[in-house]
């Protein structure tokens, strides 16, 4: 790969690894540490994730308007001063509002990494959102590894785990990105695109259709972020043992890299039969998680979601980059990272609300529909793409 991409995947692992120490334990705080209900421990993770998602939305609209390196030092500016603080003030307000503004300065960095990514290398196709996709997970790797040791004496040693991972992000980001720049594109460009009526808009009709079924995803996914974190406590886990679901998750994402490539070269062609199989391992996963009731059920529902993530993840982007016109890769790119956050929002939020009034296994079988759902959406995605290209050969 290009230089350019490593320094990316260095600030990507290192954005990852702050965010690590927080979001796995953040349900459990709420509800343990401050003693709230889950519902509202979903309602502050709603809250985080749509300060995200307005990031994401902003960080892409930046990154086509004044550039890479602005967006990205702006966005972890925001996301440091707020992990400083909350090193220090990390009651229930505090915490609701530190929280928020930590996912709105990485939510702004998102976008314009990813669209960062696909202008300095469009030769590379898919390889690399994957390797973005592979940083964020040794992130995930050294943020979960590193909970028990930085938590064992004191839950709240995290924040101070964080805040000095956001600050040494920060110091690379400015030094590092300096003259690491996308070429621009023009802003004539942008408007022709945007002069394009609706009904005739197939690029965003096709996006439109993949983010429904992308969103779906993520309120599943991050159920195990919040109130299957909680179910593990109740069920007498240790916390070392919850965050060895997210180490083996992290390490399985970077080390059956080789194996994933021969499966989907031998067996799984083409993006949409890799995101539909994502989705049936998410099912068979919560199928799984709906029958476990001990370490070794739940560690079999976490390998088998991993590799349905493993499909998906990485294959959105490369939608969002091969859709994208030119001038609006970062529109695209913030719009399904808003969508992901937007699954974070509700999915918490619809979780914690099931479990309050009913039981987590309920939760489980209600994700199954859910999930069984976004199916034809990912099947008819490129539908509309077929429309653009008998459109383009009508063209003189």
């Amino acid at each position: 790969m290009p230089k350019s991409i490593w320094i990316l995947l260095i600030a990507m692992t290192m954005s990852i690894t702050g965010a690590s120490f927080l979001w796995p334990l953040n349900a459990i705080i709420i509800h343990d540490e401050l003693g709230k209900s889950l519902t509202t421990a979903g309602f502050i993770l709603l809250l985080n994730s749509a300060a995200g998602a307005f990031g994401n939305l902003l960080g892409g609209r930046l990154f086509d308007g004044i550039g890479a390196y602005r967006t990205l030092v702006f966005g972890v500016s925001v996301a440091s001063i707020s992990a400083c603080l909350l090193a220090f003030y990390h009651s229930y307000y505090f915490y609701m509002f530190l929280l928020m503004g930590i996912g709105f300065g990485s939510g702004i960095m998102a976008p314009a990494l990813y669209a960062l990514a696909g202008t300095l290398w469009p030769e590379g196709g898919r390889r690399p959102f994957n390797a973005i996709y592979v940083a964020q997970n040794v992130g995930v790797a050294l943020g979960t590894a590193l909970i028990g040791v930085i938590a064992m004496n004191e839950l709240t040693a995290v924040f101070r785990a964080s805040a000095f991972m956001h600050v040494a992000l920060f110091l690379f980001v400015l030094i590092a990105f300096r003259k690491l720049e996308a070429k621009p594109t023009g802003k004539a460009i942008m408007k022709q695109t945007e002069k394009i009526p609706f009904k005739t808009h197939y690029r965003a009709h096709s996006l439109i259709l993949i983010s429904i079924a992308f969103v779906i995803c993520w309120m599943g996914y991050t159920q195990w972020q919040a109130n299957v974190s909680v179910h593990t406590q109740n069920l007498g886990m240790s916390l070392g043992s919850y965050s060895l679901f997210w180490t083996v998750n992290g390490l399985m994402i970077v080390c059956a890299q080789p194996l994933l490539s021969w499966v989907i070269k031998k067996w799984i062609h083409g993006i949409k039969a890799q995101m539909i199989t994502g989705v049936i391992l998410f099912i068979l996963s919560f199928l799984v998680l709906s029958q476990a009731g001990q370490f070794a059920g739940f560690m079999t529902a976490m390998i088998i979601l991993t590799i349905g993530e493993m499909f998906i993840w990485p294959a959105v982007p490369t939608v969002a980059s091969q859709l994208a016109p030119p001038g609006k890769e970062g529109f695209y790119q913030g719009l399904v990272n808003s969508v992901a956050m937007v699954g974070r929002m509700f999915g918490p939020l619809l979780g914690g609300f099931i479990v309050d009034i009913s039981s987590i296994y309920v939760l489980f079988y209600v994700l199954v529909a859910m999930l069984v759902l976004s199916l034809p959406f990912l099947y008819v995605y490129d539908f509309p793409l077929k429309k653009l290209n008998a459109a383009s050969r009508q063209e003189p």
